[in-house]
C-alpha cells in the first residue's frame, strides 16, 4: 500500500511556496504522494485559502518522485476543457507524476457553491460531473471530440499533447452511485467509511461494475495516530494521513512529514 499526505493549503499553509517546501520534505521523508484540498471558501477558523493548482504546480516543480493532485476538484464548478489544458500541462511539468481527484462538490455550510451562483441541486450536479468526465477523458486522449450535452460542448476540439492521467472518484459512504461512476475510471477516494471492512465492500461494488482490466485504486484517508495496517489487509491501496484543516501550525505539519509514512502517533 502507498502512503500519501492529504493536505490543505489554508491558513500557514495558504502559500505555494510553503506547499514546494512541504512537499519536498514528503519527498525525501519516503511519502509516495502528496494531495492537496481544493476549496474557494471554508468553515472557521480557516480565513487564508490558496489555489491548488498553483500549489501544484510550485510542488511539482520542487519535486521528482512523489505522486500529486488536487483531492478533490469540485468539476461541476470548473471547465472540462480548460481543466484538461491545466491538467496536461501540469503532469508534463511534473513528468508524469500527476492524478486528478474528482467529485460534484457540496455548499460545505459555508455557501461554497450558492454564494458564486453555481448549481445547487445535487444531482444536478452529479450528472454534470459524470458528463465533465466524459468530456475531460476524451479531451485527454488526444482525439477529435465531438461533444454536445446539456451542461458541456467540444464542437470538433481535438487537444495536443495527449496524456493518460489516472483519474480518482469521490464518494461518501456508503452511496453506491458514486462507485460506479468511479468504475469506470482509475480509483475510488472515499470519506465516511466506518473502518477497513467497508473497503471490501467496496471492492466488491467495484467488481460488479467494472468492465476495464487495468490496476483500480482504493484510496482512504486518516489522521497521523492512524494505523494504516488494517486498511491495507482489507484491499485499500493508498492511505492518505490528513493534517488539519482547522488551527493549522506550520510546525506542526512539519513534524508529521518529517517522521515519515511509517510512523504512527
Amino acid at each position: 500500500m502507498k502512503r500519501g499526505l492529504f493536505v490543505p493549503p489554508f491558513d500557514p499553509l495558504a502559500d505555494a511556496a510553503v506547499m514546494a517546501e512541504l512537499a519536498a520534505s514528503a519527498e525525501a521523508a519516503g511519502w509516495d504522494g502528496v494531495f492537496v484540498w481544493d476549496h474557494l471558501l471554508y468553515a472557521e477558523p480557516v480565513r487564508e485559502i490558496a489555489d491548488p493548482w498553483i500549489c501544484l504546480a510550485a510542488m511539482a516543480a520542487a519535486t521528482s518522485r512523489i505522486a500529486l493532485g488536487p483531492m478533490v476538484t469540485p468539476l461541476p464548478r470548473r471547465r472540462p476543457a480548460v481543466v484538461a489544458r491545466q491538467a496536461v500541462t501540469l503532469d508534463r511539468l511534473s513528468g508524469g507524476r500527476l492524478v486528478l481527484g474528482f467529485g460534484s462538490g457540496d455548499d460545505g455550510g459555508v455557501g461554497e457553491l450558492s454564494r458564486f451562483g453555481e448549481e445547487p441541486d445535487a444531482p444536478r450536479r452529479g450528472a454534470a460531473l459524470t458528463e465533465g468526465l466524459e468530456v475531460l477523458a476524451a479531451l485527454l486522449s488526444g482525439e477529435e471530440v465531438h461533444h454536445r450535452g446539456e451542461h458541456y460542448v467540444a464542437d470538433g476540439a481535438r487537444f495536443e499533447p495527449a496524456a493518460h492521467i489516472p483519474i480518482w472518484l469521490a464518494s461518501r459512504w456508503p452511496y453506491r452511485r458514486p462507485v460506479r461512476r468511479a468504475a469506470g475510471y482509475d480509483g475510488l477516494f472515499t470519506i465516511g467509511l466506518t473502518g477497513p471492512a467497508d473497503v471490501e465492500i467496496l471492492r466488491a461494488w467495484v467488481a460488479c461494475e467494472r468492465t476495464r482490466g487495468e490496476p483500480f485504486d482504493v484510496v482512504v484517508a486518516g489522521l497521523p495516530r492512524d494505523d494504516p495496517e488494517p486498511w491495507a489487509r482489507a484491499g485499500a491501496t493508498w492511505f492518505l494521513t490528513r493534517v488539519g484543516p482547522y488551527d493549522l501550525e506550520l510546525d506542526a505539519v512539519r513534524a508529521v512529514i518529517d517522521a515519515g509514512p511509517h510512523a504512527v502517533r
